[in-house]
């Protein structure tokens, strides 16, 4: 079938054809104003077959140019088809009769004896639509879903479809996917060759005519496995992290470590992790998981104190457990209960590698930078502000820190203890002056007790001797701690002559109440004997070993009995 639906034919078409040489649209409606010269209705010719309209909606202005058209294409002979389709006149017979037409007569006329000019179909006409035109009906052959759709304007029509292919068509790179094969952006560019828009052919369609197709390069399918493949390496490696971190071991180095040595400081109360931390922080160890294994593993592992310690880097955790277990490696100052502070002067010069007197001058120089409380310092006489403020414990003290530091660090524990047990309360309600009072009477209670017994009946010795009404003392405590004190040492070989010629302040002989200020740094344990005293009237007490075991005494005569016992354990 050719582009218009017309079968072939001998001849071309009539110029005045309003399809001849595909005038277009406008040609036709040129045609439509010859309808007019005839009233509008189509012009019939019995000499020669009508031919049905071909585009069925175009309107009846079409019938009086195609009836010329038909006049013209028998003058140039085409009898010669009629005669072609003779055969056929037995098919005519049956399609007429089935529209309601009469028979056809061979002998040239209908069966009615009425004459009628011999119809053939017109080979351009070939499913006899040309009844139309004269009235008759014809079965819709476009109704069908078999039937080939009616034509359509010039303006209307699309390009045919394409064939499936039934051949391998790989195309221009022998199966090369159409993502590799290229195009890009452009290829859209190339789909219409023409500049009446419309579509490619085959042979277009396979690349031939036309500018060539540009081809994506492979840099794309390289992207794409770049990406896929950092994806799957991505993946891997964070899969590969928490197998290690939830079933492998900890990451850890051998050995004890290198010669470059490193200070590290631990903080009270740190578990295992911080100070894993801090380790690993300082080189010193390669994980915290490590450190906190090895310490766990050790016996010893939680004995480990706080304070600094001198270690080495890149040592296994096993073995930094057993160097900070090692008083060796500790790079710190001890604090003990009832030390004095010129003991504590003494170890810090020493472990910040200073000379004697150092850490001594600026405690005296410097005391009222260091943190202590506003009520630590009122008595003029007190022989060291700082005295009962160095609160027992370990710190850090390592060379090339300075002395104000570590001093400070004990200030401030003890100041944080004091304001946590309301020392301001408690010292009305053991009708003591100040706060300050209170540390000075558990100094005492430290110097001269040994138990946590014994703090509680040595607090109520000295509650009961400061009152100046008491029939025993009259308010003269009488502790050798506080003539030792002042003379800075620890004799308990005093004759009462020495005892009773000094006039100091902290001499308690002579002197009634409280000293100044603490003789010593008091520990937990003799500040909460001095907060619970005993209420037994306890007045008096020896230690009748010298040492370690002390017996109390209510009255006076209690006291000689002790003190001969003392005297005799003595040899004396």
């Amino acid at each position: 079938m050719t582009e218009y639906g017309r079968g072939p034919g001998s001849e071309p078409w009539h110029p005045e054809d309003p399809l001849y040489g595909d005038g277009g649209w406008e040609g036709q409606q040129a045609e439509a104003g010859r309808q007019a010269a005839y009233g509008g209705q189509p012009q019939h010719y019995p000499e020669q077959s009508q031919q049905q309209q071909h585009y069925g909606d175009w309107g009846d202005g079409q019938q009086a140019a195609y009836g010329q058209a038909q006049q013209q294409y028998q003058q140039q002979g085409q009898a010669q088809q009629y005669q072609q389709q003779y055969d056929q006149n037995q098919y005519d017979q049956q399609q007429y009769a089935g529209q309601g037409q009469q028979p056809y007569d061979n002998g040239g006329g209908w069966a009615d004896g009425t004459q009628a000019h011999a119809q053939y179909p017109d080979p351009s006409d070939p499913y006899g639509q040309q009844t139309a035109a004269y009235g008759g009906q014809q079965p819709d052959y476009y109704g069908t879903p078999e039937a080939y759709p009616p034509p359509e304007p010039p303006s209307r029509r699309r390009a045919e479809p394409e064939p499936p292919q039934t051949d391998w068509d790989p195309g221009p790179d022998q199966g090369e996917h159409a993502f590799f094969a290229g195009g890009g952006d452009d290829d859209d560019d190339n789909d219409f060759d023409d500049e009446s828009g419309g579509g490619r052919g085959r042979g277009d369609r396979r690349g031939r005519g036309g500018k060539p197709k540009k081809r994506r390069s492979g840099l794309a399918c390289l992207v794409v496995v770049l990406v896929f493949g950092g994806g799957v390496a991505g993946v891997g490696y964070f899969g590969y992290q928490f197998y290690k971190d939830r079933f492998g071991s900890a990451p850890d180095f051998a050995g004890d470590g290198t010669s470059e040595k490193v200070t590290v400081e631990i903080p009270k109360g740190a578990l295992g992790s911080e100070i894993g931390r801090r380790l690993k922080a300082a080189g010193v160890v390669k994980s915290v998981d490590a450190f906190v294994a090895a310490q766990e593993q050790n016996p010893n592992g939680g004995k480990i104190q706080a304070g600094a310690y001198l270690l080495k880097k890149q040592m296994s955790a096993a073995s930094a457990v057993e160097l900070m277990l090692d008083p060796a490696s500790q790079n710190n100052v001890l604090v003990r209960p009832g030390e004095r502070n010129v003991s504590v002067y003494k170890a810090i010069d020493e472990q910040l590698e200073l000379s004697s007197g150092t850490t001594a001058k600026v405690a005296e120089e410097k005391f009222k930078s260091l943190g202590l409380p506003s009520w630590a310092n009122d008595n003029k006489e007190i022989k060291d502000p700082l005295e009962g403020f160095l609160s027992p414990g370990t710190y850090p003290a390592a060379k090339g820190m300075k002395p104000e530091v570590v001093l400070k660090a004990m200030v401030t524990q003890a100041a944080e203890k004091y304001a946590a047990l309301d020392l301001e309360t408690k010292a009305r309600a053991l009708k003591l002056d100040n706060p300050l009072q209170v540390v000075t009477v558990a100094s005492l209670v430290e110097a001269e007790g040994k138990t946590d017994d014994d703090y509680r009946k040595m607090a109520e010795v000295v509650y009961n001797r400061l009152d100046l009404a008491n029939p025993e003392t009259y308010g003269l405590l009488q502790f050798d701690s506080t003539f030792n004190y002042l003379k800075g040492e620890s004799n308990i070989n005093i004759s009462e002559s020495e005892i009773n010629s000094n006039q100091d302040p902290y001499n308690t002989y002579t002197q009634k109440g409280l000293p100044p200020g603490p003789i010593g740094n008091p520990g937990d344990g003799a500040i909460k004997g001095t907060l619970n005293p005993t209420d037994q009237g306890w007045y008096y007490f020896v230690a009748v070993d010298g040492v370690s075991k002390t017996e109390f005494a209510k009255t006076h005569e209690e006291f000689q009995r002790l003190k001969d016992k003392f005297n005799e354990s003595r040899g004396n």
